[in-house]
């Protein structure tokens, strides 16, 4: 027997396989035992390529499997794969030939558990908060009465009904739904569309009008179906809404990422709409009650302004007593003023006596002789200096007149004249370029409506066969015709037709259109 094991001719006649076909082979046994199976373990290694698809380890306290998510897989998967978080990834095992090895292909993962879910969410809640997301610096403030408001949630559910009787019965306002699924694999982007397109309407004059505020809001349920709002695309879309936003998801138990991104936080639906609007009546019956007070409170002010102005008016002096000094003055100004006006026009006769005096003919003669003694002196230099003035005027008139040359003028002319002679000819040239450019332009339509024309198509060998003015375009138009014309490219021929009473069904293979 050792004999027949060491003998090197035994297993030569075994068949030949190539890498290939042993690699196909492996293949096909692993897909074949192995065609869908759900692993459970821990996120080793994650790569996020360019190509979209996504490339992780599943690993135990002993062992790691390779794992590969395709491009479209991986954009329909409910949660993003992160390192550290315990899984349950269901899919089927292949091998990879290029590189001798085996790996799984997921088709749905999802975390191991309750405790999975909760260490992914203290971990990207730790992320958002480190990013500042949660501060109350950033948090807007609610309307105390706003116009219009935008709910998020299912068009279903209890949810909005109890918002809207809520509403309704507290201040009745506009109120825009958009619908939106509260659980499941399309919860969170379609919530963070809900948002984000509120945000995007436009303020003012828009077809549809701009809300004041948004409210969030779904009923209770488990972790898992209220994981949707724990999406960081949520989160970061509520953090950017310019437009102030309530959450209310769940119980007053229930907390969710959106919650504390929110610019305020109602523990149920129905508290949300507490939140948004006050309650009319109480408005109403505030409103009543400050104006009760506002004019108490006026008519208390005009009542103390009015004892008031009495008690200063009682201080006061009575007119008549203001006028009694003035008065006395007034008396004793007048008798004076008699006597002071006889001595004033005595003054002022004396001061004409006094200047009437020196105003005597012979000082008059002597200012007159005075003034034509001057004018004597000045009127002979009157004439040299005339002259002086009209001979500077004619020296600048001639240093002027020089370059006023008329040839240089002719010039000028001369040049005018050639840069207008040259715009004719532009303008000329332009003229028949464009009138040529339509001459061109109709010969080329002429040549497609002639080509277009019917009359082209009886160049072909067509015909057209008239009744009358009435083209025939059928065989049972043609038998009832009482006389028909047929129309060829070099002319026209008559013939007679069927009388009326005279019925000819067609033969198989007659022509049936107008055309020949």
């Amino acid at each position: 027997m050792n004999d027949l094991i060491d003998d090197p001719e035994i297993g030569l006649n075994d068949p030949e396989f190539s890498v290939s076909e042993i690699s196909g082979a492996i293949k096909r046994v692993i897909e074949g035992e192995f065609s869908h199976v759900r692993i459970k373990g821990e996120i080793g290694r994650v790569s996020f390529p360019r190509s979209g698809h996504v490339y992780l380890d599943l690993k135990d306290d002993k062992s790691v499997i390779s794992a590969v998510i395709w491009k479209g897989v991986a954009s329909r998967l409910p949660i993003r794969p992160e390192e550290g978080l315990e899984v349950v990834a269901t899919g089927r095992i292949t091998t990879f030939g290029g590189q001798s090895k085996y790996q799984l292909m997921i088709e749905d993962i999802k975390p191991a558990g309750v405790g999975a879910l909760m260490a992914m969410l203290e971990k990207r809640k730790t992320m958002l908060a480190g990013e500042g997301l949660f501060d109350e610096a950033r948090k807007k403030t609610i309307p105390y009465l706003p116009d219009i408001i935008g709910v998020v949630t299912s068009p279903s559910g209890a949810v909005i009904r109890d918002i809207l009787h809520r509403l309704r019965d507290r201040f009745p306002r506009k109120v825009l739904i958009w619908p939106v699924a509260v659980q499941g694999d399309k919860c969170a982007a379609e919530v963070s569309q809900a948002i984000t397109g509120f945000n995007a309407l436009t303020p003012v004059g828009g077809a549809v009008p701009r809300p004041d505020l948004l409210i969030v809001a779904r009923g209770g349920g488990s972790l898992e179906d209220l994981w949707g709002f724990n999406e960081e695309i949520v989160a970061r879309a509520t953090a950017g809404s310019d437009i102030p936003l309530i959450s209310a998801v769940g119980h007053e138990t229930d907390t969710t990422l959106i919650d504390y991104v929110s610019d305020q936080r109602a523990p149920t639906p129905t508290a949300a709409a507490e939140l948004a609007v006050p309650v009319r009546h109480e408005l109403l019956a505030w409103a009543e009650d400050q104006s009760a007070r506002m004019s108490r409170a006026l008519s208390n002010n005009l009542s103390t302004r009015s004892q008031r102005l009495r008690d200063l008016g009682r201080a006061l002096p009575k007119p008549e007593a203001l006028f009694h000094f003035e008065r006395q003055k007034l008396d004793h100004l007048s008798e004076r003023l008699p006597a002071a006006l006889i001595t004033l026009v005595q003054k002022r006769k004396m001061h004409l006596s006094d200047v009437s005096g020196t105003l005597r003919p012979s000082v008059a003669r002597l200012k007159v002789d005075s003034a034509a003694s001057r004018f004597g002196l000045v009127a002979p230099r009157l004439g040299p200096a005339l002259n002086r003035s009209v001979e500077a005027r004619n020296a600048e008139l001639g240093r002027v007149s020089f370059r006023f040359v008329s040839r240089l003028i002719h010039r000028k002319i001369h040049e005018t004249n050639e840069a207008y002679q040259q715009t004719v000819k532009n303008l000329s040239r332009a003229a028949n370029l464009h009138v040529g450019g339509l001459k061109d332009r109709l010969t080329a339509l002429e040549r497609l409506r002639e080509t277009l024309g019917y009359k082209a198509t009886l160049n072909r060998g067509y015909a057209v066969v008239r009744s009358g003015d009435t083209v025939i375009t059928t065989t049972k138009a043609a038998s009832s015709a009482e006389a028909l014309e047929i129309e060829f490219s070099d002319g026209r021929l008559s013939m007679p037709g069927k009388p009326k009473s005279a019925k000819r069904s067609p033969t198989p293979g007659s022509a049936q259109g107008s055309l020949f």
